[in-house]
């Protein structure tokens, strides 16, 4: 899942963001949402989210838990 709208992203949630630095090369991080920066319900790049680790970026793609 794409990480464009605010309501999708919870704190706690596993996404892939990319860093300010790695938007030209597309390099994806792993991480745990912290905290969500972006006050605006949606955005066209991605949310801004805090990770755990302090790292912040736009969230890329979303980690969809299957039920077992």
């Amino acid at each position: 899942m794409k990480g464009n709208n605010r309501k999708d992203i919870k704190i706690g949630l596993k996404v892939m963001i990319v860093e300010k630095q790695n938007q030209r090369n597309g390099t994806l991080t792993e991480g745990i949402v912290q905290r969500i920066l972006t006050n605006s319900q949606n955005h066209p790049h991605g949310i801004k989210v805090m990770l755990e680790d302090g790292t912040v970026g736009r969230v890329k793609e979303i980690e969809i838990k299957k039920a077992n």
